[in-house]
């Protein structure tokens, strides 16, 4: 199941680039980039409500460590859209996509560093072959 949500993610990402890259035509991209963060916020509480996801929620549902990574992981992603959106305002879609993902390459090494998680030969090629499309894609 977790191989189709992650198509479902790659899928909806491009359609961010797109919408994005379009609606950024006249808008400053640090506002649009806000405006995306309030309506995903709006959208993910109808969805969580709907699906009685707060029953049960308090405060205490997470540890203070929970809690510190999830604001955290929501600081991070808050600058990574900040980012994007400032990339994606100048530079073409294609070109600020293949770096920004270029965050598979960031979360191998950081996965082996803070996870434990094994770099395999075929990790390792997978992800020098990455580089090397990125920079393939963004050479002119």
């Amino acid at each position: 199941m977790w191989l189709i949500f992650a198509f479902l993610s790659s899928i909806t990402a491009a359609l961010v680039a797109i919408f994005g890259k379009i609606g950024l035509r006249g808008a400053d991209p640090t506002l649009a980039a806000t405006i995306r963060s309030i309506i995903m916020a709006i959208f993910l509480a109808v969805v969580s409500f709907s699906l009685n996801k707060f029953q049960d929620f308090s405060l205490k549902s997470f540890s203070s460590k929970d809690w510190i990574l999830i604001i955290l992981a929501g600081v991070a992603s808050a600058l990574s859209w900040l980012f994007y959106f400032l990339a994606l305002k100048t530079g073409l879609a294609t070109k600020v996509v293949a770096i920004d993902r270029l965050s598979l390459i960031f979360v191998i090494i950081l996965a082996s560093v803070f996870l434990g998680e094994q770099l395999g030969w075929k990790v390792i090629i997978g992800a020098l072959l990455m580089i090397a499309g990125a920079i393939t894609i963004t050479l002119k």
